[in-house]
């Protein structure tokens, strides 16, 4: 890795080097905090959480070849290099601003209350038509997965393509000091986080605070149909490119036309060029989150030709509403996360379903004092969308059912107070032939659900 030898990271992160004076010297291959991926020439990072302390992993990791290994502690037994640290979380953070310094490459930074993901993949199918790129993996875009991400990063990448996803205000701020965006993408400012965010302005303020991070130079490309983005007039002296449906922006979509399940069609205007696409991911925030990528795409080089085939070979992601058809369901994975935008969103495109409609949804987490409120708002909104069946589990999901029968007196709504409860009665539920919307909050653990229904045999 580019400049990684352990006497620079030892005084990138503030280290005591201990060890011999060749290996001082040696560049490591990778860093890994998970001690099943340590290979020869690595580097260790023993993280201390809640429930394990990585640091006794360190005799394992070792033995498997590693060359070095971070420690907060003093190990005065050892008979291997490593290099002691106040906060192997801090180090692991310093090093990555330090190696993504020394690699020189663009980075597109995506943040965002809802969407970021999805956004993160159609920028990456968009990029990948020009450029080697390397995108965030899973759900790695906090303070420690967004290092661990820049760490898979190699001399052949020409873009790194970054999710950074915060709760609290000055995490944005850590993220970005690491990051140092060139391209700042925001998708929209919803209702997450509110417990500790506060309001919609909260979430504003807190997002916003990438654009004291980005290069000089660098461009903000800005969800313009957002009421509060739209509201930003300059990022570091230069207009935000905003994007939408309005056609006085500079990335505007119109002729937009639901395929159903299949996806949607548009017609995509740039400042120079305008194009038709087929997006093969279903509901209206797709069209947003291609105009994202079509934005990203023209700032980076881009021909149009080549931002239509970026979209339109798109892959669908597992829990991002991936459809999975067995010989007796249409199941739309949907259960990486929720929040009460997404959840109507995801409740909008079941519309266009064949067949029975059938809505399985959970709680969502960190939405404040209005929780209560917030989920029975999604229930009403789940009862004017034209489903057949309505199952909600969780504690604060009862709000959301019982604001779905209020709407929607002949809809079909059953709660159950937990999910495994639920997957005990799940099928006396269903009928063959039903399309199946799966979605809650990532600690509802709903892919399990998933996989039953994709097991389900009679």
């Amino acid at each position: 890795m580019k400049n990684l030898t352990l006497e620079n990271i030892a005084n990138v992160c503030n280290g005591i080097y201990r060890g011999d004076e060749k290996s001082r010297w040696t560049e490591v291959t990778a860093i890994t905090s998970d001690s099943r991926q340590a290979a020869p020439g690595c580097l260790f990072v023993p993280i201390v959480g809640e429930r394990v302390d990585g640091h006794s992993f360190i005799p394992n990791v070792m033995e498997a070849g590693a060359l070095a290994t971070l420690s907060q502690k003093e190990l005065p037994e050892a008979r291997f290099p490593y290099i002691q640290v106040a906060s192997s979380l801090q180090a692991v953070k310093d090093i990555a601003k330090f190696y993504l310094e020394q690699l020189k490459i663009p980075v597109v930074g995506i943040t965002g209350s809802v969407g970021k993901t999805s956004t993160k993949e159609v920028i990456a199918s968009v990029l990948k038509e020009k450029y080697h790129i390397l995108k965030t993996q899973g759900n790695f875009n906090n303070e420690l997965g967004l290092p661990l991400t820049v760490f898979r990063l190699r001399d052949y990448h020409e873009i790194a393509v970054l999710e950074m996803g915060i709760s609290d205000f000055g995490e944005m701020s850590r993220l970005a000091d690491i990051a140092r965006p060139d391209t700042c993408v925001i998708t929209n400012i919803g209702q997450c986080h509110l417990e500790f965010l506060g309001d919609r302005d909260g979430v504003l303020k807190a997002k916003t605070e990438v654009f004291r991070y980005l290069k000089e130079g660098g461009r903000a490309i800005l969800n313009g149909d957002d009421d509060k983005l739209a509201t930003i007039r300059q990022v570091q002296g230069k207009e935000p490119i905003f994007f939408g449906m309005n056609p006085a922006f500079p990335v505007y979509a119109d002729q937009i036309q639901s395929r159903g399940l299949k996806g949607m069609s548009c017609r995509i205007h740039l400042p120079e060029a305008e194009f038709a696409v087929e997006i093969p991911m279903p509901g209206q925030h797709m069209v947003y989150n291609a105009l994202a990528a079509a934005a990203v795409g023209m700032v980076h080089g881009l021909t149009p030709e080549q931002i239509r085939r970026g979209i339109e070979s798109l892959e669908p992601i597992s829990g991002r509403f991936r459809m999975i058809e067995t010989d007796h369901f249409l199941i739309v994975d949907d259960c990486y996360n929720a929040n009460p935008v997404s959840m109507k969103a995801s409740l909008d495109v079941l519309k266009d379903a064949l067949g029975r409609k059938v809505a399985i949804l959970g709680d969502m987490g960190e939405l404040g004092e209005q929780e209560k409120e917030l989920h029975a708002e999604v229930g009403d909104h789940a009862g004017r969308c034209g489903l057949d069946l309505l199952i909600c589990t969780g504690s604060l999901s009862r709000y959301m059912s019982e604001a779905a029968k209020a709407a929607n007196p002949n809809l079909e709504v059953i709660y159950e107070v937990d999910s495994k409860k639920l997957e005990r009665n799940l099928f006396s539920y269903l009928r063959d032939g039903d399309t199946i919307l799966v979605k809650a909050s990532h600690f509802m653990h709903y892919e399990r659900l998933v996989q039953r229904l994709e097991q389900y045999k009679k």
